[in-house]
């Protein structure tokens, strides 16, 4: 027998649900043993979809998929939901440019009703479906799968607190409970669901019970049950939202959960399962560390994962940076949103544990939670992800901004990120920060300047945020003084003539290549605000064309903030702006698809002839 000779007979859910009851432990093997096999040649997310293995049959076994509606939340689980859904042959593009996303996307599948990749969404898009279907006179389900780590967000309590009421619809929330989001879990939710299992005695002393006592008395043994519900575990939050609560189950155990899910798929009104999982399930190197496993490049799961010999991660210089000012000042604490790790912030916590706060993924607590601390003469740090700070935009403005609050963004991940896509992407926050009152906003352009600029940052006395990019910069060595950059000031990096092009952050080196060939002059803006009006009018004054570059979307970005300051000093010359189209950008090699955007050196120096010489005969590029 064949190792996945089950598993390549399943196409899609409808031959799922052919199968014998048996035959889904068989599946389940064998399904875990290709998710490993094939995670391993692409990278992705490997810890949580190992866990997810049983859960996903079950689900689609007991429901009508797609007919019934599964919401994934946060989505990094969902690849036994892939394979099993007809996209098993094409796991082997996964991430890649043209193939499948690591992630729910709406039009890759049928089945993936709901796209997802940020956190605590799920429970919110289920309920409109499942309202949707009352109000057509439909009779499908909405099912939210939902992670611990993700219900320590308020958009799920907020979404549980609406669907609480409706008693006449066809809503399951599914919390899969793996006592981790990917950082260990915090905060009392998690200290909540632990009390939740510490009623093991209870489940034992309900099945000993029902097995032993003759029928006439088991009425007597129910009535017992529920006061010793009471007793041994708490009230049960979720039944005061207006959910029937059931649970724990053993998220591994197709016995318990197939039958279960059944009886919940026949009860009206909002029913909440409680299901507990382990992550990297079956796998002994994930489940030891779960972290480490849980989005890893490729490897060889027999030997698992070496440690990285290569260059310095931004990541890594914020880290450094961080314990060294904290070494410096008693005043900085550092905030994350649940990416202890991710942000680079291990170290700092083994440091500082004091000062040190993961509060869960609730970035518009932690933003708001970062201004308090402010006004109590604290510096707070806090380290998130470009596309994360989108969610607590309000916090942004009302609540640092407009208070003029002394707090410093460490925002990792700008720009393109390559495999995770547009969902990861960081392609806003120029655009979005740029137009605060009391923002600074700095683009680092390699690893040196980042640190400088974290520096300069921390030492401005209002909101600055500093934004780096995923992955490792070009190699630029680390200098390790504390030293700050003049606020507003841009420099000069190459002369030339005709053309100068400003570039912000991470463009620097490929326009510098660009102007190589167009023998232009190079000038780091570095400040996308304060801007460097003062340079832009003495690159204008010298230039026939200047030509703005950056990582970031084009409309609102860095090159309108020049347009900006051009029209505001009466400069008429002309002005290109380069930079990421009006469009989403799908996953793929970062380096590939920015060659596509125009922006290697390449591009840069092809958009300049194409797009601007062609159209001023009189404008001549002089070649070295």
């Amino acid at each position: 027998m064949q190792q996945t000779d089950l598993l390549e007979k399943i196409n899609d859910p409808s031959a799922l649900r052919k199968l014998s009851r048996p035959e889904l432990h068989t599946l389940a093997d064998q399904l875990r043993a290709y998710l490993l096999e094939s995670v391993s040649k692409t990278g992705g997310h490997l810890s949580s979809n190992l866990g997810t293995v049983e859960l996903t049959i079950a689900l689609h076994y007991v429901f009508n998929t797609p007919e019934d509606r599964i919401v994934w939340d946060v989505g990094h689980q969902t690849y036994p939901h892939k394979i099993l859904t007809g996209r098993r042959e094409r796991m082997s593009t996964l991430r890649q440019q043209g193939g499948l996303s690591g992630f729910p996307k709406r039009d890759e599948s049928v089945y993936d009703t709901f796209g997802t990749a940020h956190s605590s969404t799920s429970i919110s898009a289920a309920l409109g479906m499942a309202l949707a279907a009352r109000t057509k006179g439909e009779s499908r389900h909405a099912v939210a799968v939902i992670g611990d780590g993700s219900m320590t967000a308020g958009m799920a309590f907020e979404a549980m607190n609406n669907g609480g009421v409706y008693d006449d619809i066809n809503l399951l929330v599914v919390l899969n409970d793996n006592d981790m989001s990917i950082s260990p879990p915090v905060g009392a939710l998690n200290r909540y669901l632990a009390r939740l299992m510490s009623g093991k005695f209870y489940a034992a002393a309900k099945n000993v019970g029902k097995s032993v006592l003759p029928p006439g008395m088991r009425e007597l043994a129910r009535k017992f049950e529920e006061h010793a519900k009471g007793m041994l575990v708490p009230a049960t939050l979720f039944e005061e939202f207006g959910f029937n609560y059931i649970g724990p189950i053993d998220g591994h155990d197709l016995e318990s959960l197939v039958p279960t899910l059944q009886n919940l798929k026949h009860l009206k009104g909002p029913q909440f399962l409680h299901v507990v999982t382990k992550k990297g399930q079956g796998y002994k190197l994930a489940e030891a560390d779960p972290v480490l496993y849980h989005g890893p490049g490729k490897f060889n799961p027999v030997e698992g994962i070496k440690p990285s010999t290569g260059k310095l991660t931004y990541t890594q210089v914020f880290g450094d940076w961080l314990c060294d000012m904290a070494a410096q000042d008693n005043k900085l604490v550092a905030i994350t949103p649940a990416m202890r790790e991710g942000s680079g912030m291990v170290k700092f916590e083994q440091k500082f544990p004091d000062r040190y706060y993961d509060v869960g993924i609730a970035e518009q607590h932690a933003v708001t939670f970062a201004a308090g601390l402010a006004c109590e003469g604290m510096k707070p740090v806090v380290a998130i992800y470009s596309t994360f700070l989108q969610r607590a935009y309000d916090q942004l403005i009302h609540d640092v901004a407009l208070q003029n609050l002394d707090v410093t963004f460490a925002l990792d991940r700008a720009g393109l990120v390559g495999a995770d896509g547009a969902t990861h992407a960081g392609n806003y926050d120029m655009a979005f920060l740029r137009c605060i009152p009391n923002m600074v906003v700095m683009a680092a352009s390699d690893e040196n300047e980042c640190r400088h600029m974290l520096t300069t940052a921390y030492h401005y006395p209002g909101p600055a945020a500093v934004r780096y990019p995923r992955g490792a910069g070009i190699g630029a060595a680390v200098q390790p003084e504390l030293t700050a950059i003049e606020l507003g000031k841009g420099e000069i990096k190459r002369h030339g003539k005709q053309v100068a092009i400003l570039a912000f952050g991470t463009m620097l080196a490929p326009a510098l290549q660009a102007a190589e060939e167009l023998n232009a002059t190079v000038a780091n803006m570095r400040f996308i605000k304060p801007l460097d009006a003062k340079l832009v009018a003495q690159l204008a004054a010298s230039h026939d064309v200047l030509v703005t570059v950056e990582e970031g979307c084009v409309m609102g970005g860095a090159g309108s903030a020049v347009a900006e300051a051009m029209a505001a000093a009466g400069i008429a010359k002309p002005l290109m702006q380069l930079g990421l189209p009006d469009k989403f950008i799908d996953h793929g090699d970062a380096q590939q698809l920015l060659a596509q955007c125009g922006l290697d050196g390449a591009g840069i120096a092809a958009s300049v002839r194409q797009r601007l010489i062609k159209d001023e005969p009189k404008l001549v590029v002089n070649h070295i």
